[in-house]
């Protein structure tokens, strides 16, 4: 599959089968918690399409599928956008449960990894911590607030509750990492694309 260099999506505007998969994923969508995401997500592009911000979209989703325990695994960097959504989300009345990535102060060294300033102790990011406290805590849904890659992907295969991505980490483009993509200078001279 080449989806992302097609030019007519045809399939979006035409029902065109490029690849004919829909008896295998059918059979998953039969399982009502799959279904229930899958059309409450759908019903809620259509009726608020270009009318929500992610964080009201993320918030009507949890109310509609009836979650009330939310989850936040955040970066230790982003603790204070952390702490404002926190305070969104429980003035929406969610309950909360929130783990910074640095949980348990495991040293970097007992994995090898290099700190960032040589000589200080420096915590690893823990995302088996973070989602195994969240289970623990029996969140229904849980939000990533700029993990960093791959500790993101750790959390999300370990955690038990399903997990959406609120805010991706990246450092330099102030976490919207498709800044280099809609920034000349960045497609041109990072990329090398007109």
């Amino acid at each position: 599959m080449r989806c992302a260099a097609c030019q007519e999506r045809r399939c979006y505007n035409h029902g065109k089968v490029c690849v004919d998969y829909a008896d295998k994923v059918m059979p998953h969508y039969e399982d009502p918690e799959q279904r229930k995401i899958l059309s409450t997500a759908g019903r809620l592009e259509s009726e608020y399409y270009m009318k929500l911000t992610r964080l009201e979209e993320l918030m009507r989703f949890a109310r509609e599928m009836g979650y009330s325990r939310l989850g936040m695994a955040f970066c230790v960097g982003l603790g204070d956008e952390a702490a404002i959504l926190n305070k969104a989300l429980e003035k929406e009345g969610f309950q909360v449960s929130s783990v910074c990535c640095k949980v348990c102060g495991i040293d970097k060294r007992k994995f090898n990894i290099p700190n960032i300033i040589e000589d200080r102790y420096e915590a690893t990011c823990n995302p088996v911590g973070q989602a195994m406290i969240l289970n623990d805590s029996k969140t229904e849904l849980n939000i990533i607030v700029g993990l960093c890659i791959g500790h993101d992907i750790l959390f999300t295969k370990y955690s038990k509750a399903p997990v959406t991505t609120l805010v991706v980490k990246d450092r330099v483009l102030a976490h919207n990492p498709l800044g280099v993509i809609y920034t000349g200078y960045y497609r041109v001279k990072k990329l090398g694309l007109k």
